[in-house]
Parts: C-alpha cells; structure tokens; sequence
C-alpha cells in the first residue's frame, strides 16, 4: 500500500508537468483524438507534446511489458494511472485498434518475433491497424466467412470481402480472418496480418444516418500475402486454421473496448451538467426528466464498479469468459441512453445540424451513431444469448 501511495504521488506530479492543459478537455471532434500512423498528423503543438511524453514514458500502453513498448506497470499501478489521468480528465494519448484488439491477441498468441515488431510499432504509434472480421451475410455467424487463403508456396492469395472495416480507408495493416479450409467451418480459419498498401486491396467508405462514419467495404481481389515478414514474424497470428481460437479471444477484448469498461467519459455522470445546459439556455428541466438523469447517475457509478470489478478479474485470470458479452450490453445500453437523455435537454436545439453553434450538429450525430453500438461488436441480442446460456445456465431455445 505505502509502495501504491508513492506510486500515486508521482503519477501525479508527472501528469501534472506533462499533460498540457488543452490535453485535459474533452474531446470535441474526430481531430482531437490522436490515431497514430505513417500518415498521421496531429491536431495542435499540445497533441503532439502529450502523445511523445506518453510514448517515451511507455504510457500509451501501461501494462504492455516494457520489452514491447509498455511501462511495465503491474495491474494496480495501472489502475492508479488510469484514477489519475480521469482525475485531470486527461485525454488518451493514442487511441488504437492494435492497443485495443490486436495487441492484447499477440501478447498472448504471438511469436517474440511478431511480438518484437508488431506491438512496438503499435506502442509507439507507428502503424494504424483495422480488423477484418465481419462480411456480408457472415457477422453474427462470423464462421460462415466466405473470404478465402489459396496456399500458393511461399504466399497466400487471398480474395473476398469485408464490411463494417472501421477507418479501413485510413489504416495502414489489417488483421483479417481468412478461410484456409473449407472442409472445416471452425478450424479452416486462419488469422492473418498484412498490408493495405498490398496491390488487390481497396475500400469503399459506407455512410450512416449520421451523415458519415468510420466503416469501409474492404475488397480482396488476388492479394498476394507473404507467409513471413522475417525470422519468427509468420504472417499468420497461432497456427494455420486455428485462427478462430484467436479471434474468440480478441473478440473479448473487443466488446470490453466498446462496452467502455475503461473509459471514464462513457461511464461519468451527466446530471449536474445536463441541468446547467438546461439552466444556460434559460429554462429548467421537467421534474421527470431530472429523475430519469439522476438515475442515470447511479447506473453509470454502478456500472463503473463493475467495470472495475471486471478489469481485476480479467488481470487475476477470474473473470467469466462470457463477462465480455454482458459488459458489451450493459455498456452499449448505457451509452445510447446517454445520448438520448443529452438529446432530450437539448430540445429542438439539439436536433440542429449544420450550425458552427453545435459543431455541425455534433448533439444530433453523435445521437444517432450510438444506434451502431448495439449491432457492431456482436448484436445486442446475440450478448444476451451468451449471457443466458453461459452465465445464467437458462437452457438454449
């Protein structure tokens, strides 16, 4: 404990010096968060000094061990950090599928040499990663996947499709399911990793309600993917069509990422600001409404604990394997009612579009991008399958 208290005392004075104040905003618009990438360019001077002092101090990745990048930080010191950085509402220094998804899947699946080269590049924000699961008709029965691996010698050609890629358009690798048998459904999946650049590839962006969105059509047409990047860098992530075992395993990671588990913004309360935007515009907020945001309150704090609950049970090897399908919809649920409750303060006000006032009508997509939550991940109906056969033991239908 007096080891933690010190370890507290410092993570704070180090924040303190190097988290720029702009840095300790929220987040207004895509161009605040910072993806990484060969592309990449940051938003502001204080992006820039923010992202290099974590990645130099191995906070884009905490836990991450420090050969692959991290800061080495045991699960409580990372807990601390994570207290800390949502003290002073610090933004994330990078935010990364390969943080998220991939690299959890490689620390634990991975060769050293993928581990060696893969997870430094993501650590550091060197390469911007996409998934490759969902295709059309195979999302909620991912198996089904038609997207196919010809074994061709020294390289894998490669032909399908993908949909729902998010930023598949502006990410630099993907790590893709591919079927490698197709006399096996379940064990005829390898899980690969390979270049966009990769002549054959291309992506067409798909647009939502919202008027835009982060999700690509990803087409395969004769992608030549090599078998190796280097010694004891196989393109394939586990063994050749035992990818499922994988992408069972990163889908948890996923649905944990979505579900906001270890985000403070999807988790904090939004009473007491929601009747100062009440308060602003001149009016006060319907007795109702005002007990429907106070509950609110207390299911976010509630799911909070739980999250936390979760994240320990996760690091100590306790958590259910079915958890991540109950912390997906119970925090999908939650983030939708966030956003409508926002909506319903705002009025008519809320529903404008187009107008510098509200960012382009920020309130009002951003509103109707949550119904995305509940299908992307795994349905909402497919979570609540899981939990009532897995963690209740209900009989199946």
């Amino acid at each position: 404990m007096a080891d933690l208290t010190q370890f507290r005392e410092q993570t704070r004075t180090w924040l303190q010096q190097n988290c720029p104040p702009e840095m300790r905003e929220p987040v207004r618009s895509e161009d605040d968060i910072y993806w990484g990438g060969r592309d990449a360019r940051f938003a502001s001077e204080a992006q820039r000094v923010w992202f290099e002092a974590c990645r130099d101090k191995g906070y884009t990745v905490p836990a991450w061990p420090k050969e692959y990048g991290g800061a080495g930080l045991s699960p409580p010191e990372a807990k601390v950090l994570r207290e800390e950085m949502a003290r002073i509402g610090a933004r994330p220094p990078l935010s990364s599928f390969g943080i998220w998804m991939l690299g959890p899947a490689l620390l634990h699946f991975g060769t050293e040499g993928q581990k060696q080269r893969f997870l430094r590049e993501i650590a550091r924000g060197e390469v911007r990663w996409c998934q490759g699961y969902s295709e059309p008709g195979s999302g909620s029965d991912l198996v089904s996947l038609q997207t196919s691996g010809e074994d061709r010698g020294d390289h894998w050609l490669v032909n399908g499709q993908k949909v729902w890629t998010s930023y598949a358009d502006k990410c630099d690798w993907i790590f893709c399911l591919v079927r490698t048998d197709r006399e096996n459904k379940y064990r005829g999946i390898t899980f690969m990793l390979f270049d966009m650049t990769t002549p054959g590839v291309s992506t067409k962006p798909i647009k939502l309600i919202s008027g835009s969105s982060p999700f690509c059509e990803t087409f395969f047409d004769d992608v030549k993917v090599p078998k190796s990047y280097g010694e004891d860098i196989p393109a394939q992530v586990g063994e050749v069509n035992r990818g499922w075992d994988v992408a069972k395993y990163l889908l948890g990671h996923e649905r944990e990422m979505i579900s906001g588990a270890d985000s403070s913004e999807r988790t904090a309360g939004i009473g007491a600001a929601m009747k100062r935007v009440a308060e602003g515009g001149g009016g006060s907020l319907d007795p109702l409404l005002r007990a429907e945001l106070a509950q609110f309150d207390v299911d976010a704090l509630a799911y909070a604990c739980m999250g936390e609950k979760f994240l320990d049970e996760v690091k100590v090897g306790k958590a259910h394997p079915a958890q991540p399908n109950m912390m997906k919809y119970a925090g999908t649920e939650l983030n939708k009612r966030r956003h409508e409750l926002m909506m319903a303060v705002g009025g008519s006000r809320a529903l404008e579009w187009d107008s510098e006032e509200t960012a382009g009508g920020k309130p009002a997509r951003d509103w109707l991008r949550t119904k995305a939550n509940s299908i992307e991940g795994g349905t909402s109906e497919i979570m609540l399958n899981v939990v009532a056969k897995r963690i209740l033991d209900l009989p199946g239908g």
